[in-house]
């Protein structure tokens, strides 16, 4: 009688052996093909179970797949509703820190100085930077769904404590509130659309912020009927004058953050690093990705040299409008 050959007994044990027994320590693999001709492999070790990943791997995975939603554009999941509030929140909280100069601001303010402004500058700041931040992350979600994947905001909650801390601490405002998450087979094309549909929408803010914000400063008569020394005090400190709160430097504040953040938001998402929109940008289309870096960096580099400013714009078009109902 011929002997068995030794190597079988990498895939099964020899049942005739006296040291034979039935929690064998080799996991058998056996090797299917189901009816669309998909290879599977599928496990057995008899007293112990594979993990999770090598499950996964070896066709048995246990893992609950993700439910991704695949109803309308515009759906955003309960989940993804409170996060996006939790990061507009730290949000609004860290640019009020900003706008006081954190914590070193006490000393010029006092106490009881320091918190009222910091309560004023927070709903300035959040009608005037907030769309930049949200629309900005809805822009990625809606063209990622419109290329058929999943798309979500996820708030990263250290980069919303840390943006908290050093605003408060320093005085200025450096975050990563969160990002959209996206699953889904994509091509580098489609990639660099989802990229650029962030910049491009803070674009888009910036050019109806100068005819909307005009309107309403035209409409309001900020500007005219603003009092003497409320603009030049800083921002939340030019708010309350005597005990009065002075609406129309809140209302100007508005307007001019609204167009500068939206500048600002769009050139550094353009930045190509780490995970920024603009190295998925540049490895789509290098030409688009100089083209969008040049229509932020224009504009902001004659705002610093003086050529123009947010406040002159909207004076322009809020001005004729004013002088129409007056």
């Amino acid at each position: 009688m011929g002997r068995r050959d030794s190597r079988a007994d990498l895939i099964d044990d020899d049942p005739f052996s006296s040291s034979y027994r039935s929690t064998s320590r080799v996991r058998h693999i056996h090797q299917r093909t189901d009816e669309q001709g998909t290879i599977h492999f599928d496990t057995k070790s008899p007293g112990s179970q594979l993990p999770p990943a090598f499950a996964q791997f070896f066709g048995q995975s246990r893992w609950q797949p993700p439910a991704h939603h695949a109803g309308p554009l515009w759906h955003f999941s309960k989940e993804e509703k409170a996060h996006l509030r939790q990061a507009m929140g730290a949000f609004t909280l860290a640019l009020g820190f900003m706008s006081v100069g954190g914590i070193s601001g006490l000393g010029s303010l006092g106490l009881t100085k320091w918190a009222v402004y910091l309560l004023l500058s927070m709903p300035v700041m959040f009608v005037a930077i907030g769309p930049a931040f949200l629309l900005h992350e809805i822009g990625h979600k809606l063209v990622a769904k419109k290329n058929g994947c999943w798309a979500e905001f996820r708030a990263d909650p250290k980069g919303l404590q840390m943006g908290i801390f050093l605003a408060l601490l320093l005085g200025f405002l450096f975050m990563a509130p969160g990002a959209v998450m996206v699953a889904g087979m994509v091509t580098r094309r489609q990639n660099g659309h989802i990229a650029v549909a962030g910049p491009l929408t803070n674009l888009g803010l910036f050019i109806i912020g100068i005819p909307l914000w005009g309107i309403v400063l035209g409409l309001s008569g900020a500007f005219e009927s603003l009092p003497l020394g409320a603009a030049t005090q800083g921002i939340g400190q030019g708010y309350l004058i005597d005990g009065s709160l002075v609406w129309q430097a809140m209302l100007i504040d508005v307007g001019v953050y609204w167009l500068g953040a939206n500048l600002f938001l769009g050139l550094f998402n353009m930045l190509p690093f780490g995970p920024l929109d603009g190295l998925k940008v540049k490895d789509w289309n290098e030409t688009a990705f100089y083209a969008v870096i040049l229509i932020f960096a224009v504009p902001l580099l004659t705002m610093f040299l003086g050529i123009w400013t947010p406040t002159g714009l909207l004076k322009t078009v809020a001005g004729p409008i004013s002088n129409l109902i007056r």
